[in-house]
């Protein structure tokens, strides 16, 4: 299974967000931005943080794939 966080994108899309303006409300770091951005796993921790900050689930900033 591979990790796709299009859903986040989109969302930020949404609510007219640049991914430099999420990452500062949530508190998370560059790498872990950079992480999410190759669609990488990134810690449960960073991905509750995204949820608080933009108040939404973590069914709404990702999914899982099938892998290629």
């Amino acid at each position: 299974m591979a990790v796709s966080y299009k859903k986040l994108w989109k969302l930020l899309i949404d609510l007219d967000l640049t991914k430099t303006a999420m990452r500062k409300k949530a508190g998370i770091t560059t790498s872990a931005l950079a992480k999410l951005g190759k669609n990488e796993h990134v810690s449960t921790e960073v991905l509750a943080k995204i949820c608080e900050a933009l108040k939404c689930d973590i069914t709404d900033i990702m999914e899982l794939t099938e892998e290629e």
